[in-house]
């Protein structure tokens, strides 16, 4: 087998391409940078410039499946400007996708799209399951409807389309975990607000199994990429605490002051969606962190 990955020298990407060598599965991926063009026998890069509308058809060749990640990151200041670049990067380099598969005969037959859990609305007591339709209004949300949209654009292809709705995702090698940590270890960490906003979050290892055992069991739909067990966000900052040994002393951090210094994209920090893992697990798939207590010690 081989994928075809769009973002794969990003976080989630990298775990995706080890996930899927260790299966024996082969990878192309599509980068916006010649300088991290490879060539080796499982692991092929090629060009491709979303603005422009260029991309080296050879990606293609032979590929089975499409795990699409590519997006501009969501942790950066939202200016206008800004909020439409986190949408126009995910519709348009799906759309280019798209456009370059008509009228072609690769036999790609499977679309695996990231998508995110901040479609979900704001509440301390829903328990939001793939079924749930009634979305936020806020720009996160707004973000992944055009988002899963766009990808619905491959059923027009005869491709099966999948969209992993992600939570909050755990690595040692990047996100919010050592941005997370860092005050914490200098004896400044506090929760955000009241701290009882859930956090839906996935160990990154497990997330891109998920990736995998999707693809290799060619399940459709929407599946949420959290673990079995959320947490408050107190919960979350006192484990951090407690695994790297570092005391909490300080109040949490009002609303209005990350208000102040973030403007809209606070949001990330005090929305709270608890959201269920068992439609995957019901399919069969297997977490290796379904707590936090151990994927916080293997991280950190």
């Amino acid at each position: 087998m081989k994928v075809l990955i769009t973002g794969a020298t990003g976080l989630i990407g990298e775990e995706i391409v080890k996930q899927c060598h260790a299966e024996n599965i082969a990878v192309n991926y599509l980068t916006t940078s010649k300088s991290k063009i490879e060539n080796k026998e499982n692991y092929k890069g090629f060009y491709w410039n979303v603005t422009s509308k260029d991309i080296d058809m050879r990606c293609f060749e032979g590929v089975d499946a499409i795990v699409h990640l590519a997006g501009a990151n969501i942790s950066k200041r939202w200016t206008s400007s800004y909020k439409k670049e986190i949408i126009t990067s995910r519709t348009e380099s799906t759309q280019l996708l798209i456009d370059s598969l008509k009228g072609e005969s690769y036999p790609i037959k499977h679309i695996i799209s990231a998508s995110a859990i901040g479609v979900y609305p704001d509440s301390l007591t829903n328990y939001y399951e793939e079924t749930f339709h009634d979305f936020d209004e806020s720009f996160l949300a707004h973000v992944v409807k055009e988002w899963e949209h766009s990808v619905d654009g491959f059923s027009n292809l005869g491709i099966k389309v999948s969209k992993i709705r992600t939570g909050l995702v755990l690595s040692a090698k990047g996100g919010a975990l050592p941005e997370m940590a860092k005050p914490i270890k200098y004896g400044l960490g506090a929760a955000f607000g009241n701290g009882k906003q859930w956090q839906s979050w996935i160990h990154n290892e497990d997330l891109g199994k998920m990736y995998v055992y999707i693809l290799k069991h060619h399940l459709e739909g929407v599946y949420n990429g959290v673990a079995p067990n959320p947490v408050s966000n107190k919960e979350l900052i006192k484990s951090i605490a407690k695994v790297i040994d570092r005391p909490l002393v300080l109040p949490n951090i009002p609303k209005f002051v990350l208000k102040f210094v973030l403007g809209e994209m606070h949001t990330l920090l005090f929305d709270s969606q608890r959201v269920s893992s068992k439609k995957v697990t019901n399919k069969g798939f297997g977490f290796k962190f379904n707590y936090l207590k151990p994927a916080l010690e293997d991280l950190l």
